[in-house]
């Protein structure tokens, strides 16, 4: 099978691109080349810039690819272009939207695809522009121009990401427990989350490549392991084999200290997420997500330590400061009590 990964240098496009190897598939990638992820030798490396649509047009002229699976398209425009580009070269286009796509909080959990509602304010740019790009997908799949997958992932971790955690600090979090320093959780850390695992995700888009069953329809694929936001860090802890202590602050409090830094938290991950994939495993009945948060960080760890991932000391003093405040508000309240 030939597939073309618009991206495949990121977090799960890298994992979709070793899953095509390991199946045999006839790879080839588009990106602008600014990082080496190792299988380059492997695949048809093609060079550009998506937003240059011209020479997008002329790198992709002749070529036919049995699927094409766009790991960067953001929103209509984009996928609208894609759509142009390959609807009479591709037998299957699959594109990544994201569980931010929704009206939070969600209307049932474990949530449904169809029982939810996609956003429609623009109050968190990102998903608002995902749900767009859905809203755009469904009229091509009514049209029948090219069979179309959606697949939406939920928070996603492996090899590549820097994504981990309330602050985004990434090995930070190790570093903080190995020192015996707090974590910040916004709300209580009970929030119920899926946490999911590139090797499953990526198992999950080889395995719609030229499925009949996945034709114009869109999926949930994400972990079902019961979980809750504050689950992350205990499970560092435990991995390391050293105590952890967590520091709550209000999420509303923290986006109006910094709104850009807790966007993300105040506008989706303060809520219940918990997603079903029942209509995913009908359709795929061989897949499902197999790797533990305990495995999967265990493996995050052995993979910072192995690629020298950097530290940040600014979100180390900026964690510090909110712990730090925390404490103080703490310790008023009980003696104002």
């Amino acid at each position: 099978m030939k597939i073309l990964v618009i991206g495949g240098s990121g977090n799960i496009s890298r994992a979709i691109v070793k899953e095509a190897l390991k199946n045999n598939f006839e790879v080839t990638i588009f990106n602008r080349g600014n990082r080496k992820v190792g299988f380059e030798d492997q695949v048809e490396v093609l060079l550009g810039n998506i937003n240059d649509k011209n020479g997008f047009r002329r790198i992709m002229k002749g070529k036919f690819f049995d699927v094409v699976i766009d790991m960067i398209c953001f929103d209509e425009d984009d996928a609208s272009f894609i759509v142009d580009v390959f609807k009479t070269s591709a037998k299957q286009l699959i594109f990544t939207s994201s569980s931010a796509c929704y009206e939070q909080p969600l209307d049932c959990i474990p949530a449904r695809e169809d029982m939810l509602t996609l956003r429609t304010d623009n109050s968190f740019p990102y998903g608002l522009k995902k749900a767009n790009m859905e809203r755009y997908l469904y009229k091509v799949m009514e049209e029948g121009i090219v069979p179309i997958t959606i697949i939406r992932p939920s928070l996603t971790f492996g090899e590549g990401c820097s994504n981990i955690g309330v602050l985004r600090q990434n090995r930070n979090i190790a570093d903080r427990i190995l020192k015996g320093k707090p974590l910040l959780l916004p709300g209580d850390g009970t929030a119920l989350w899926s946490f999911t695992f590139t090797p499953d995700l990526a198992r999950a888009y080889i395995l719609c490549c030229l499925n009949p069953n996945t034709y114009n329809k869109y999926y949930h694929v994400c972990s079902s392991e019961l979980l809750l936001w504050k689950d992350l860090y205990l499970t560092f802890s435990k991995i390391l084999d050293r105590e952890v202590k967590l520091c709550y602050l209000p999420t509303d409090l923290l986006y109006a200290a910094d709104a850009q830094l807790f966007g993300h938290f105040y506008f989706e991950k303060q809520f219940s997420n918990l997603y079903s994939t029942e209509k995913f495993r009908k359709d795929v009945p061989s897949w499902k997500a197999e790797i533990s948060l305990f495995e999967g960080l265990a493996h995050q760890l052995e993979w910072w330590e192995r690629s020298n991932f950097p530290l940040s000391e600014e979100k180390d003093i900026l964690e510090d400061r909110y712990c730090a405040f925390y404490e103080k508000i703490k310790s008023e309240i009980v003696s104002f009590g």
